[in-house]
C-alpha cells in the first residue's frame, strides 16, 4: 500500500479551526468519527490522550503527529490537517505546530499498513516535503507531494559493521521504540541514519515497531560498536550491551538531537552499561503481564461492543419507567419502549461472549460464544456465566484451529464453513452445559442473594468503592471493572443502585475540574481554563474521559482529589438510596431516577469536594 492511500483526501483540514492543542485533537477525531474510520470516539480519544501524556507528539519544526492504536478504529488511515496561523500543541520544540498528521491504526492492523506508516514518518524528516505541505493549499495537492513516494522497507545495512572496520570509520549502533510504535520509532531511525551519513559514521539501528522488533543487532555488531544509543520510551532488551558504553535518551532525542547523540556515542563519553542479572528471568513476568494485558483487551472488546446494547435498551427501559408512572402499564406507549428496551437487553450476555470469542480467535469464535452466552442466559449463569463462554468458546477455537491446522490446502475451504462452527459450537455447548451453567448459575444466585441482602452501611462502602474505581484511571481497567461489575447486577436483577453509585464517581472528576479552572483561575494555564469549559459538559455527560488531559499532566492532585470526592459521592447514593434505571446518560437521565434530588445532592458534594480539594492542593502557575 502507497502512503498517499492511508492519508485520505475525504478526511483532510486545510484551514484548522483549532487554537487549542485539545480543540485540535477533537477537531481530527470527528473528521475521522464523520468518515467511519473510528467507531468509538470516547476509547480512540483516551488512546490519543493517554499517547500524549506519555511524551507529547509534537515533534518540533512544526509538525505533530498524533496516533494511536485501539480497537476504537475500524480501518487504518492518516488524516492530515493544516493550521494557519499555528498553535501551541506543547511541542517539543517550544514553537508552534502548523503541521498535523493523525494516525489511526486498528489493533489488528498487518504489517502492510505499519511498515507504509513507518514510511510516512521517514519521509516527515525531510525538510524540502515539509516546505511543499507547508505551501500546499489543497487535498490534491498534498496526496501529489506523497505519490511518488513508494514506502521504504525499513531494511538497514547488515554489514554495516564490517564495511565500518574495513574503512577505518566510527561505527554505533542504536534502538528505537515509542510506547505505540507507530511514528516517533521509524522517524528517530531515520533522523539517526540521516544524521550518521553526514558525520562519516556507519550506524544499525533497530527499531521496535507495533509489529515487533526489526533489524535486530546481532551480537557481533554490538561488541563492535564504540557505543549505543537508546532513543526509546519505552523498555528494550538492555542485558546484551553489557560492559558497552551506551547512551539512553528518549525517542524524541533520536529524532531532534540526533547530532549530538552520534558524537557522544562515538566519543564513548557516556556512561559504561552492567548487566542486570535478575532481568535474566524476567521473561516469565514479562510473559505474564502479556497474558493479562490479553485478557483484558479481549475482555474490553466484548464490552464496547457490548455498550451500545446496553446504553440504547437501558436507556429505552428507563424512559418507559417514566411514561409507567405517568400513564400505566397498560399504555401502548409504556409497551413499546419497554418492549424494544427489553429486547435490546435480550443480546447483552451473548454480544458480551460472542465478541470475546472474537477477539480471542478472530470470526470463527463469534458463533460458538454468541451461543454460549445464550446459554448462560437461560441457565441463569448470568453475567459471570456470560464472561466465562466468551473466554471458552475463544480458547476453544484455537484449540480447534491447531488441531486442523495441517489439512491438506484442497481442503481449506472446508475450514470455516463446516469443521470450525461444527465442533466449536460442540465443544463450547458442551462444556456450558455439562460444568460451566450449573456452576456458574448457582454462584449468580449466591451473589444477588448477598447484594439483596446487604445492610446500609455495607451498601454505602460498596457504593464508595465503586464510585472511587470510577474516577481512579478514568476509562483504564478499574474504571471498566467497577461499570461492568454495576451493568451485570442491573441486567440480573434490574436494580439500579450500584449504576447511581458509578454514574456519580464518573461524574465527578470532570465536574470537579471544570470548578477547579473555573474557581481557582490563578492555578491553571489559560488553555486549561478554556479546556476546563469542556468538561461541564463532559461530566454532566458521563464521559469521564474528559478529566484525561488533566490527570496526565497532574495525576497526584488530579486522580487523588477526584477519587476522594467520588468515593463521597459514590457512597451517598447508597446512604440515601438513590438508583438509575438507566446505565448511561448521565444528566439526562437524572429525572428518570428514584430519589432525583438527592442523587443530584450526592453529585454536587462530591464534585464541589474535589473541586476544593485540587484547586487548594495545586499550585499556582509561574509566570
Amino acid at each position: 500500500m502507497a502512503i498517499y492511500d492511508m492519508l485520505r483526501k475525504d478526511i483532510m483540514i486545510m484551514d484548522m479551526e483549532a487554537d487549542t492543542k485539545t480543540a485540535a485533537i477533537d477537531e481530527m477525531i470527528h473528521a475521522m468519527a464523520e468518515k467511519g474510520i473510528v467507531s468509538d470516539t470516547d476509547t480512540f480519544r483516551q488512546a490519543i490522550f493517554e499517547r500524549e501524556a506519555q511524551t507529547s507528539t509534537g515533534l518540533g519544526d512544526g509538525i505533530a503527529m498524533p496516533h494511536a492504536k485501539t480497537d476504537a478504529v475500524s480501518e487504518p488511515a492518516v488524516l492530515f490537517a493544516k493550521s494557519k496561523n499555528g498553535l501551541d500543541y506543547e511541542s517539543l520544540d517550544g514553537k508552534p505546530a502548523y503541521l498535523f498528521f493523525m494516525i489511526a491504526v486498528p489493533d489488528g492492523a498487518d504489517d502492510t499498513h505499519l511498515e507504509t506508516l513507518a514510511a510516512l514518518s521517514r519521509k516527515l524528516i525531510d525538510q524540502d516535503i515539509i516546505a511543499r505541505l507547508m505551501d500546499a493549499g489543497t487535498p490534491d495537492e498534498v496526496q501529489a507531494i506523497f505519490k511518488q513516494e513508494e514506502p521504504e522497507s525499513g531494511e538497514a545495512d547488515t554489514d554495516a559493521a564490517d564495511t565500518a572496520q574495513a574503512e577505518n570509520r566510527p561505527f554505533v549502533v542504536a534502538v528505537t521504540a515509542c510506547p505505540t510504535g507507530i511514528a516517533h520509532t521509524y522517524m528517530a531511525e531515520d533522523s539517526l541514519k540521516k544524521q550518521a551519513s553526514e558525520m562519516g559514521v556507519d550506524i544499525r539501528v533497530e527499531t521496535n515497531g507495533s509489529d515487533g522488533a526489526a533489524n535486530v543487532l546481532t551480537q557481533s555488531e554490538i561488541d563492535q560498536a564504540s557505543g549505543v544509543i537508546i532513543a526509546a520510551d519505552k523498555n528494550v532488551a538492555m542485558n546484551r550491551f553489557d560492559q558497552k558504553p551506551v547512551l539512553e535518551r528518549p525517542v524524541s532525542a533520536g529524532i531532534n538531537n540526533a547530532e549530538e547523540l552520534i558524537s557522544k556515542a562515538v566519543s564513548q563519553d557516556v556512561p559504561i552499561f552492567h548487566k542486570d542479572e535478575s532481568a535474566e528471568t524476567s521473561s516469565e513476568d514479562e510473559t505474564a503481564t502479556s497474558f493479562w494485558r490479553s485478557i483484558y483487551k479481549d475482555l474490553m472488546n466484548g464490552v464496547s461492543h457490548m455498550l451500545p446494547f446496553v446504553v440504547g435498551g437501558g436507556i429505552l427501559m428507563a424512559i418507559s419507567f417514566l411514561i409507567e408512572g405517568v400513564a400505566s402499564d397498560d399504555s401502548e406507549l409504556f409497551k413499546f419502549f419497554n418492549t424494544v428496551g427489553n429486547n435490546a437487553f435480550d443480546f447483552l450476555i451473548p454480544i458480551l461472549a460472542g465478541y470475546i470469542a472474537m477477539s480471542i480467535a478472530d470470526r470463527p469464535g463469534l458463533m460458538p460464544g454468541l451461543v454460549g452466552g445464550v446459554m448462560a442466559v437461560d441457565s441463569n449463569a448470568g453475567f459471570l456465566g456470560g464472561l466465562v463462554a466468551g473466554f471458552l468458546a475463544g480458547y476453544i477455537m484455537l484449540l480447534v484451529k491447531r488441531w486442523f491446522r495441517d489439512l491438506p490446502k484442497s481442503l481449506d475451504g472446508l475450514k470455516s464453513v463446516l469443521i470450525y462452527p461444527v465442533i466449536g459450537l460442540l465443544l463450547t455447548g458442551l462444556l456450558m452445559y455439562v460444568a460451566i451453567d450449573p456452576v456458574f448459575s448457582t454462584i449468580n444466585t449466591g451473589m444477588i442473594s448477598f447484594l439483596e441482602g446487604l445492610g446500609t452501611g455495607n451498601a454505602v462502602i460498596l457504593g464508595a468503592l465503586l464510585g472511587g474505581m470510577m474516577a481512579l484511571d478514568m476509562g483504564g481497567p478499574f474504571n471498566k471493572a467497577a461499570y461492568t461489575f454495576s451493568i451485570g447486577i442491573f441486567t440480573d436483577t434490574g436494580d439500579g443502585s450500584l449504576m447511581a453509585a458509578v454514574m456519580v464517581g464518573g461524574m465527578i472528576p470532570p465536574i470537579a475540574i471544570a470548578l477547579a479552572t473555573t474557581f481557582f483561575k490563578a492555578k491553571f494555564t489559560e488553555e486549561e481554563r478554556q479546556s476546563g469549559l469542556t468538561n461541564y459538559v463532559m461530566g454532566l455527560s458521563f464521559i469521564t474521559e474528559g478529566a484525561i488531559p488533566f490527570a496526565a499532566a497532574d495525576p497526584l492532585r488530579v486522580i487523588g482529589s477526584s477519587v476522594i470526592g467520588a468515593v463521597i459521592g459514590g457512597g451517598l447514593t447508597q446512604l440515601w438510596h438513590s438508583s438509575i434505571p438507566a446505565p448511561h446518560g448521565g444528566i439526562f437521565v437524572i429525572p428518570l431516577a428514584d430519589h432525583a434530588i438527592l442523587f443530584l445532592l450526592a453529585l454536587v458534594i462530591g464534585s464541589v469536594i474535589a473541586a476544593l480539594i485540587l484547586g487548594l492542593w495545586k499550585k499556582p502557575v509561574q509566570t
